[in-house]
C-alpha cells in the first residue's frame, strides 16, 4: 500500500459514508492526517498496512486514551471499507486502541432534581428568559433528551402536534423524527399560547423559531445554557462557582437513565432495547449509548439482579 493508494481508498470510504448521510467531517480530517502522516514517513514506498497503524496510533507519546481509540476507530473503518473489495486486506485488532469509550460518568438529576428545576424555572422572571418559556425547553429536554442545541434551534415547522413529533434537521450530520407523549403536547400547546400572547404585545413579526426570548427573537443556545447554569447554582444542585457539577446536557442523560430505569424496572430486556434508544437519541452507534447502563447504581443493581434471575430459572441441561 502506498500513501497514494491510500488517498485514494480514503476518498472512496468518504463518498461512501456521505452518500448514507453522514457529514463525518471528523473522520475526514483523521484520515487526512493518516494519509499525510503515511506520505512523510515513507513518501511513494509501498508500505505493509499493519506497521502503518501501529506506528501512526503511538507517534504521539502521552495522549489520552480515548482520544487515540476514537482516531484508531475512524482507521479501522476505512480498513473494513478495503476489505470489501480486498478480502485478505488488513484490519488491525481493537487491541491496538483498547479504550472505547470515556471513563466520565454523567450527573444524572434525580426525579426531585427535576421537579424542582421546573417549578423554579415556571416562576422565573428574567430580562430575556421568561418562566413558560424556561419550562417549555426544559420540559422537551427532560422528555425527550434533545440535546440543548438541538432543542434550541427548533423551528416552528419542526413541530408536529398531530402526530407529536419534532423533526430534528442536520444534528451530527444526520437528521430524526422525535416522537413524544401527549402530556408534552398538552404543555406544549400551553407553551404556544404564551407565546402568541408575547408577540401580540411585543407587536413583532412571527418568527421562525419556536423557542424565543422576552423580546421575540429566537432564543440562543447560550443564554439558554446561561441561564439553566444560573438555576442549577441557584438551587444548590450546582457548586455556586466553576465549572464542576452538572451541566445544561444533564437533562439528555437523566432521560436516558430514567427511561433505561422504568425499562429494567418493567422486567424488559434492556440490552435489547439499546438500539432502539439509540436511534431515538440520535447516536451513531449503540456504543455512545451503554455508558448509561453505568451511570448509577440503582440501573446497576437492576441488571445485575435480573441477570441473576434470568440464570436461577434457566434450565440445567441434563
Amino acid at each position: 500500500m502506498t500513501a497514494r493508494g491510500l488517498a485514494g481508498d480514503a476518498a472512496d470510504f468518504l463518498n461512501f459514508r456521505r452518500a448514507m448521510g453522514v457529514q463525518y467531517h471528523r473522520g475526514e480530517f483523521v484520515l487526512k492526517g493518516f494519509v499525510l502522516f503515511i506520505a512523510e514517513q515513507w513518501g511513494e514506498q509501498t508500505v505493509a498496512l499493519d506497521e502503518a497503524v501501529r506506528r501512526w496510533s503511538s507517534r504521539v507519546a502521552g495522549r489520552k486514551a480515548v482520544t487515540v481509540s476514537q482516531e484508531f476507530g475512524v482507521v479501522r473503518q476505512l480498513c473494513l471499507y478495503r476489505r470489501r473489495t480486498d478480502p485478505w486486506g488488513y484490519v488491525p485488532e481493537h487491541a491496538l486502541a483498547p479504550v472505547k469509550e470515556s471513563p466520565f460518568l454523567p450527573y444524572i438529576f434525580s426525579h426531585e432534581e427535576v421537579l424542582w428545576l421546573l417549578h423554579a424555572a415556571s416562576s422565573h422572571r428574567g430580562r430575556w428568559i421568561w418562566g413558560p418559556m424556561f419550562r417549555a425547553l426544559m420540559l422537551v429536554l427532560y422528555c425527550t433528551g434533545l440535546r440543548l442545541g438541538e432543542a434550541v434551534h427548533l423551528q416552528m415547522e419542526d413541530l408536529d402536534l398531530r402526530r407529536n413529533t419534532f423533526l430534528v434537521s442536520h444534528s451530527k450530520g444526520r437528521s430524526r423524527i422525535v416522537a413524544f407523549r401527549p402530556d408534552l403536547a398538552k404543555e406544549l400547546n400551553q407553551y404556544l399560547e404564551a407565546r402568541r400572547q408575547i408577540l401580540r404585545i411585543r407587536r413583532v413579526k412571527e418568527p421562525q423559531a419556536l423557542f424565543i426570548r422576552l423580546d421575540g427573537t429566537p432564543l440562543t443556545v447560550k443564554s439558554a445554557s446561561e441561564a439553566i447554569r444560573r438555576l442549577l447554582r441557584e438551587l444548590a444542585i450546582k457548586p455556586p462557582a466553576g465549572r464542576i457539577g452538572p451541566r445544561p446536557y444533564e437533562f439528555r442523560h437523566a432521560f436516558a437513565v430514567h427511561r433505561l430505569t422504568a425499562w429494567a424496572c418493567a422486567g424488559v430486556d434492556v440490552q435489547a432495547k439499546l438500539p432502539l434508544l439509540s436511534a431515538y437519541l440520535g447516536h451513531q452507534d449503540v456504543l455512545g449509548t451503554e455508558v448509561y447502563l453505568k451511570a448509577t447504581p440503582q440501573l446497576l443493581d437492576l441488571a445485575s439482579r435480573q441477570l441473576q434471575n434470568h440464570l436461577r430459572h434457566a434450565h440445567t441441561p441434563e
